[in-house]
């Protein structure tokens, strides 16, 4: 699993006044919550790029005066104006206590729909798991190769070991779905197969020659 690395300060000041000069420094508070104690402390805000602009499901060693500490991001914060990051949570890993985190999903395979014609339809891409920190995963691995035309894959299909999952086990996590050329296709195959046979009724029925009348004796 990937690991960054940031550097921090940590916060004696608090306030509008003292945030205000940490944006001046290009500095973002954070806080790091679950461990024996919280942790407010700032850093520059493109350490923070390494992991925030990215889908990807990393450890961050926060290294404060000092210290270290092994977390996981819990939650962002943006401005509602600017879109600039103005706030960060952490988690901290402690051995024997349970998380809870989103980790990513990597589809792998071909589903067999895609092959006889259809499009591949991702619903969600990642899953709410608890899990012990020694069991944490870079991504939640899922093959869709057995996926059918028109068939869904669900949360309840996902088979992950060592972690409870937490979303709904009926929410759909990808299907396949039929194009608009196959379903033209599958649309005008019956059309032209069932022709023919109607058109051929009235033809015998004209062909048969009409009974005639028995003769009189």
């Amino acid at each position: 699993m990937k690991s960054i690395t940031i550097e921090g300060q940590i916060r004696t000041e608090f306030g509008k006044k003292a945030t205000r000069q940490l944006r001046l420094e290009e500095k973002v508070p954070a806080v790091i919550y679950g461990g024996a104690t919280e942790v407010n402390f700032a850093a520059l805000a493109t350490d923070f790029k390494k992991f925030v602009y990215t889908p990807e499901f990393m450890l961050i060693q926060a290294n404060v005066d000092g210290k270290s500490y092994k977390c996981v991001l819990k939650d962002l914060q943006f401005d509602k104006v600017s879109d600039k990051l103005i706030h960060v949570d952490f988690l901290e890993l402690v051995e024997d206590k349970k998380l809870t985190v989103s980790l990513p999903l990597k589809l792998v395979g071909t589903p067999i729909g895609v092959k006889n014609g259809g499009k591949l339809v991702i619903k969600i891409k990642t899953l709410k798991v608890k899990m012990l920190p020694k069991h944490l995963l870079e991504n939640i691995t899922l093959d869709v190769s057995d996926l059918e035309l028109n068939g869904n894959i669900r949360v309840q299909d996902v088979k992950a070991e060592n972690m409870e999952i937490m979303n709904s086990p009926r929410i759909p996590i990808a299907s396949v779905t039929m194009t608009r050329q196959l379903k033209q296709e599958e649309a005008a195959t019956p059309k032209g197969a069932a022709a023919p046979k109607a058109a051929a009724a009235p033809k015998a029925a004209a062909a048969a020659p009409a009974a005639k009348p028995a003769a009189k004796k």
